[in-house]
């Protein structure tokens, strides 16, 4: 720095009384140094002289004991005769201790003694050139620094620390010996000598600021201070984005409200229209010009998803829904298949979930575990025909077991849990008793299929199903409102039950599969066959096939019906044509197989309508007996999807059914005939007795399989796509040529809505009260105490106690 101002003012800037001042505060602080340590030498000095006069009494107190020992009047004559051991020991250990006493108090001792702690090295310091830093100024030869005109010597130099003399006294040197550095302080003369040697401060601030250190923070700061460039990119959200984006979201809303989806997707169209084309090009970086075409609904997903990436906010879940992170470090996924029921109940709910979870199991991969309920002695003699009993739930795995390997040919490797559950008489199916999803672990909980999950649900009271897996797949089986309008104020309950199970699907699933449109329209729905036929009735139909090449005939009987015998399972229809044609089906004979709560009164009324049926008991569908007939009577319009229909054009016969959405999946093969009116009941009831049934191609046997069918069911369910995705809930919007990746945690009307469903499900199943009002088997809401037995399980009031104040 360059100083301007005048010799008469510089002369003035310290005043000597101020550097008298500073040198007189150092002096003192040295000489209270000084003292200090002279202070603690005394101090060593006089401990040396106490230790030297304690010997000196040690010696004195011991030469008194010896002389009294030897001059006592109570020695007995041995001790006199011969001095004791004792005192032998003292005398000879007088002379050392004399002599080490000697040594330690002698003069030489002590002053090695306060040489060896004290400090040898005395440093002085020199404190001139500090004053006269203080009171002359130098003048840099390089930056023109003037001095005092005071002190000539300094006139012109410059000052350095080399000035400063710390100077240190060697070891072994005499009392005016030579006094050299001290080895700190010489490396620090040194690399201050260095430092004065730069040319200039221009040089050395250049040197620091192109150092590694320097480039090192600027990159920190820089990687800490650093502004997201998509938020500079991507602008905000505009009114008709918001609007449209709000209308979306409302569709559950709006379709209790009456508009149809259409409608909305029309507005949202509207909105959107006029900047169709400017939407995505907003949400790309700039400088890419490439115009992504789609619908208009995923423009609007990544629309939002941009923004929403370039703000940072991610959406955790709330209110109602909670997000779920489920552990899926190993690649391996886990499908956990529950369902209503399981063998030996020959139901469809019991069959088609065990075939599944067979052909699921055959890919690495995921492991799979079904689900099947459990019942107590009593339910199992309402439920299983034959009078078959289970003492264990090991005890009927083995029997499932050994049931499908015989079916399928090869051993499926899958797993089998039990959860409680009760027979109701009213509804002839399982209830489901207590929390269904706690028999799947937490660690296994990724995706489950739901067999049926307006029954699993009606009465669940228990974690939510999309809370604890990753995905939930619902597969309709049943449709209950057909069957519940044949019951006595069928419209009132049906109406009620319409909506129960459109509030449990919503609440509960992610996915919905219907196996024809016979069933409701649920949420989430869409329509598929995902029910393949046991492969033995395909090796049934290739030996027919067989026997027809070679001339022989394969089919030697007639027409047939298979069902359980109540007048929900196509009964009533049949019994109704046959009634209404039986001149023009003279000769027509029928043989009808099952068993039934309604047999009796089906018997008797065919009887009392002198129908040719010949009534026999239920039997499997691939039983030999059956293998001859020719032709499948099935005018059930009460199914979802009939099985038996399935198993029948397996076997090659032909199947005469009604023109009926369950049948929609059958249509495609040339041996189901289909029928729109009883008179045209007629015309294919004697068309399939004239004439003999096509064989099945390769392709239409493989429609039939599990194999294809397991295939749909992975391809509707979305099951393709998270086995497929390592995290399972991504989206990734760059498969269908989007450059952002959609947002899942984007904050979702219909996901708070359906988890405001589910509370409100939770809240009601919790009142045994309302519980019974609406049907439900008493204390279902836990599991009894014969549960806990057959299945080793806790009490409930463990697993879940009540706390009282």
């Amino acid at each position: 720095m360059i100083n301007l101002k005048p010799p008469e003012a510089r002369a003035s800037t310290v005043p000597p009384v101020t550097a008298e001042k500073a040198l007189s505060l150092i002096s003192k602080g040295w000489r209270e140094v000084r003292n200090s340590a002279d202070a603690d030498l005394q101090l060593m000095r006089d401990r040396a002289n106490s230790f030297k006069n304690l010997a000196s009494s040690f010696d004195r107190e011991l030469e008194n004991f010896l002389n009294s020992a030897s001059k006592s009047k109570f020695s007995v004559p041995a001790i006199r005769s011969s001095p004791p051991a004792e005192i032998d020991f003292v005398k000879r250990l007088q002379p050392k201790l004399s002599e080490i006493r000697r040594v330690y108090s002698s003069p030489e001792f002590s002053r090695k003694v306060l040489q060896k702690w004290s400090p040898r090295p005395r440093i002085r310091i020199d404190l001139s050139a500090i004053k006269n830093a203080i009171v002359s100024e130098v003048e840099d030869r390089d930056d023109v620094v003037d001095y005092d005109a005071r002190e000539s010597f300094w006139r012109g130099r410059k000052v350095g620390f080399t000035n400063f003399r710390w100077e240190w006294k060697g070891e072994g040197e005499g009392e005016e010996g030579q006094f050299r550095d001290w080895e700190p302080i010489r490396v620090l003369k040194t690399r201050l000598r260095e430092f004065e040697r730069k040319n200039s401060s221009s040089e050395i601030f250049e040197n620091f600021k192109n150092s590694e250190f320097v480039e090192k923070v600027k990159s920190s700061l820089k990687a800490i201070c650093k502004e997201p460039t998509e938020s500079k990119q991507v602008p905000p959200f505009d009114v008709p984005e918001l609007l449209a984006y709000l209308v979306r979201q409302s569709g559950p809303f709006l379709d209790h409200l009456g508009i149809s989806r259409d409608i909305s997707d029309r507005i949202v169209e509207s909105l959107c229209s006029k900047r169709k084309s400017q939407l995505l090009l907003r949400s790309i970086p700039a400088g890419e010009a490439s115009i992504l075409e789609g619908d208009i609904n995923d423009e609007l997903d990544l629309r939002i998803a941009s923004v929403l990436q370039s703000t940072g906010h991610h959406y955790e879940g709330g209110f109602w829904n909670y997000s779920s992170n489920h552990d899926l470090s190993e690649r391996k996924r886990h499908v956990a298949i529950v369902t209503t029921a399981s063998l030996p109940w020959m139901t469809g709910t019991a069959v088609n979930p065990l075939f599944r979870a067979a052909y699921l199991s055959r890919s690495a991969k995921q492991n799979v575990t079904l689900l099947v309920p459990w019942l107590c002695q009593s339910d199992q003699e309402l439920v299983y025909p034959n009078n078959v009993t289970f003492n264990s739930p090991e005890e009927q795995e083995l029997y499932i077991r050994k049931w499908l390997e015989e079916r399928v040919g090869f051993r499926a490797d899958f797993k089998i849990s039990f959860y409680p559950g009760k027979f109701s008489k009213a509804r002839r199916s399982i209830i489901p008793a207590g929390d269904t999803s706690q028999f799947i672990s937490s660690k296994d909980a990724d995706i489950a299929i739901l067999e049926e999950p307006e029954h699993l649900n009606w009465y669940h009271h228990g974690k939510r199903w999309t809370d604890k897996f990753n995905h939930v797949v619902g597969i309709v089986h049943t449709n209950y409102l057909e069957y519940i309008k044949r019951e006595k104020n069928g419209a009132i309950q049906a109406f009620f039950v319409k909506h129960i199970n459109n509030w449990v699907t919503r609440a509960y699933c992610h996915k919905v599969l219907r196996l024809s449109a016979a069933t409701q329209d649920l949420p989430k729905s869409v329509v598929c066959n995902v029910h393949g036929v046991n492969p033995k009735f395909l090796k049934i139909g290739e030996k027919v096939a067989e026997e027809r090449e070679r001339g022989q005939q394969a089919f030697t009987k007639g027409a047939y019906f298979l069902g359980k015998m109540v007048w929900a399972k196509g009964y009533k229809e049949l019994i109704d044509l046959l009634a209404k044609h039986k001149s023009d089906l003279h000769g027509f004979k029928l043989d009808v197989f099952g068993n039934g709560e309604d047999a009796h009164e089906v018997q008797s009324t065919a009887k009392k309508l002198d129908l040719n049926l010949n009534f026999m008991k239920g039997r499997d569908h691939a039983d030999d007996s059956l293998h001859g007939y020719k032709v499948f009577i099935n005018p059930s319009v009460s199914d979802v999807l009939c099985t038996a229909t399935a198993e029948a054009l397996a076997m090659g016969k032909f199947v005469v059914c009604a023109d009926h959405p369950s049948n929609e999946f059958f249509r495609s093969f040339p041996n189901c005939l289909t029928y729109k009116t009883p008179e045209d009941f007629v015309v294919k009831v004697k068309e399939a007795m004239a004439n003999e049934p096509q064989p099945l191609t390769p392709e239409q046997r493989y429609n039939l399989s599990w194999e294809a069918a397991t295939q749909r069911f992975i391809e509707y369910s979305e099951l393709d796509r998270m086995l497929n995705d390592e995290k399972g809930d991504s989206q990734s919007a760059q498969a269908s040529g989007k450059i952002f990746r959609k947002s899942l945690s984007t904050p979702n009307l219909t996901n708070m809505v359906d988890g405001g469903l589910a509370f409100a499900h939770y809240c009601l199943t919790g009142n045994e009260f309302l519980r019974l009002c609406t049907g439900a088997i008493p204390g279902t809401r836990d599991y009894d105490k014969q549960h806990c037995k057959d299945l080793q399980l806790l009490p409930p009031q463990v697993v879940n106690p009540i706390y009282l104040w």
